[in-house]
């Protein structure tokens, strides 16, 4: 196993950038610190860059664009090709790094990965989807035709929570389309974006496609102002993502910034229980509720089908298997970061301090043998109201919260009133309901018995409201024209004798 780093102290391992197919000491003098979540304590350091580092990435990045841009579609999909077979080669790999600097278990983390690298395979089909229109002979001896061209340097800014996955739905569908790359990957675990460079590297991808910079807010500011910089692609808090979004456009950057979620799933009185409550399990405790994606929200409609429910879900919660994240058979590791387990913590005080019922606390609980971890057992929460601030606000911890409602349609308003709009499912036994809530809900994805509806790689992943802002969803087609221009061409080859015309050209 190729390892990320060089050891500068017993235990503590020196990170690096990786620019220009070379790994590079950063030399801001500026570091940030890396965790083991499941043993609490520090691991590595990670270099956060300097403006100018920032910018001399971005050079190398715009030295490399013209090249690749001219290389033939089918040869970059080739070297995607190549990039896909190491990326199932390396997948353990791989996992482990995400495992070891994240939290998630491992069987999670390699699906995370195997998640990322269904989006590569997509674009794999570049030469197909890069295809461009023609109409011919649109007047006398004139052809149109158009063609989807690249952008130039593409900045990807990603999060803690998906560090594989994430990265590989920007870089591959940017990269394929013959645009360079830029990744400012989360400080917080950043090993396996750069072991995913090197191995785009290895597959035969040019130095100076694909680069990753490690920083915190002056990377992102200077990859925000920077003009060389032509469009921003962004996965993180609603905050920071209203922040990239409004920054990179005024500074006349396509942007989309994908932001925070709070997913409710309706269960109707028809539906069955035991299903719903094995996929409430997996949805709102899987990777510790850290991803957008999760259900934190279960709208029961009837008092009966809450209590039912709750019997149900209180035993299976107090039993998660909660450990280490390389250990395997667990079903949840640690948080990512001490912080974070405070905020998660501190969001459970509140909901009870606004009324709310705990019905199983999760802040006592201690994983044995690692009692530094940064763990917290399953939460779930009932008698949630729509005003409280715990409802309001995302969590993204190992929190569940129940709420009642009296009718279809008052539930299916709670998903649709609420400032998030990311993913929702319904789980019922009718037809006509989750045909008609489909259709009127106010989110952008929606699973029918489904509780957490991420699309394949060849459809699109996209929220509505504060849960996204931009024009473009990630990957799939939607990718290829976020990450492109058209240029559209009339072409005419004059035959002899023909007349000069002074009007603009019509049919005849």
């Amino acid at each position: 196993m190729s390892q990320p780093a060089e050891v500068v102290s017993p235990g503590i391992s020196q990170l690096f950038h990786y620019i220009n197919g070379e790994r590079v000491t950063g030399n801001s003098g500026r570091f940030g610190d890396i965790f083991n979540p499941s043993q609490g304590v520090k691991s590595a350091e990670v270099p956060l860059a300097s403006k100018s580092e920032v910018e001399a990435a971005i050079a190398v990045a715009e030295q490399a664009f013209p090249g690749w841009a001219a290389t033939s579609v089918l040869h970059r999909s080739r070297v995607m090709t190549k990039f896909v077979r190491l990326l199932y080669e390396h997948q353990h790999e791989l996992a482990e790094l995400v495992s070891r600097e994240h939290g998630k278990v491992i069987e999670d983390a390699l699906g995370s990965v195997l998640r990322g690298i269904e989006v590569a395979e997509f674009a794999c089909g570049a030469p197909h989807q890069l295809k461009g229109e023609f109409s011919d002979n649109v007047a006398r001896g004139m052809d149109t035709y158009s063609m989807r061209k690249p952008l130039g340097v593409i900045a990807g800014i990603t999060p803690f929570n998906f560090p594989a996955m994430i990265p590989l739905w920007m870089t591959a569908m940017a990269i394929v389309s013959g645009n360079t790359v830029i990744l400012k990957p989360s400080e917080k675990d950043p090993s396996c974006p750069l072991r995913m460079a090197e191995l785009f590297v290895e597959a035969g991808g040019p130095a100076g496609v694909f680069n990753v910079v490690n920083g915190d807010k002056e990377a992102v500011d200077t990859l925000l102002h920077d003009e060389r910089i032509k469009a921003v692609s962004f996965v993180g808090s609603t905050a920071i993502a209203q922040y990239v979004y409004a920054t990179a456009t005024a500074n006349g950057k396509r942007c989309q910034a994908m932001g925070g979620a709070k997913n409710h799933m309706l269960i109707l009185p028809d539906a069955d229980l035991e299903d719903v409550a094995n996929a409430l399990m997996g949805a709102a405790y899987g990777s510790a509720g850290e991803r957008c994606m999760a259900i934190s929200v279960g709208v029961c409609i009837g008092d009966e089908v809450a209590d039912r429910l709750i019997e149900i879900l209180k035993p299976r919660v107090e039993a998660l298997r909660i450990g280490p994240s390389l250990d395997t058979g667990l079903e949840m590791g640690p948080l990512v970061t001490k912080e974070h387990r405070q905020k998660v913590m501190g969001y459970i005080q509140m909901a009870e301090d606004e009324g709310s019922k705990l019905v199983v606390d999760g802040r006592d609980f201690v994983c044995e043998g690692h009692e530094d971890g940064y763990f917290l057992g399953g939460s779930l929460i009932d008698q949630v109201k729509s005003d409280m601030q715990s409802y309001q606000e995302e969590i993204f911890g190992p929190v569940l919260q129940i709420m009642r409602s009296a009718s279809f349609d008052e539930g299916m308003a709670l998903a649709t009133d609420h400032p998030y709009g990311n993913g929702t499912s319904i789980f019922t036994k009718n037809g006509a309901a989750a045909r008609t809530f489909a259709d009127r809900v106010e989110v952008g994805m929606v699973g029918i018995n489904v509780p957490i509806p991420v699309p394949l790689a060849f459809h699109s992943f996209g929220g509505w409201k504060s849960s996204a802002f931009g024009d473009h969803n990630l990957y799939g087609m939607e990718a290829l024209r976020f990450y492109t221009k058209v240029k559209t061409v009339t072409s005419r080859w004059q035959e002899k004798g023909l007349d000069t015309e002074f009007s603009m050209p019509v049919l005849k």
